[in-house]
């Protein structure tokens, strides 16, 4: 089982890293932000992935950090593209 937990969280690290195209190539900056959620949300995956193939419950912790990082940053996005606009 844990074996497979791996495998997930190698193809998950994967499907992330093609992304970094996205990020790179993006023509606006909403899609640069998508790319950055996209990096948080598979990082949190897979971090849980890590933890429960690992039995390291401590990751779990990194995990939940990097999602309040991930809405932090979704929000702060959001607020200076609102005020950019005039709105």
């Amino acid at each position: 089982m844990d074996e497979a937990l791996l495998a997930a969280a190698v193809f998950v690290l994967a499907m992330v890293a093609l992304g970094l195209w996205r990020a790179l190539r993006g023509p606006t900056a909403a899609d640069r932000m998508m790319a950055a959620q996209l990096f948080g949300s598979g990082g949190v995956a897979v971090l849980l992935l890590l933890a429960f193939a690992t039995h390291v419950p401590a990751v779990v912790d990194v995990a939940i950090t990097l999602v309040l990082l991930a809405a932090f940053a979704a929000a702060a996005f959001f607020k200076a593209s609102r005020d950019k606009d005039g709105a």
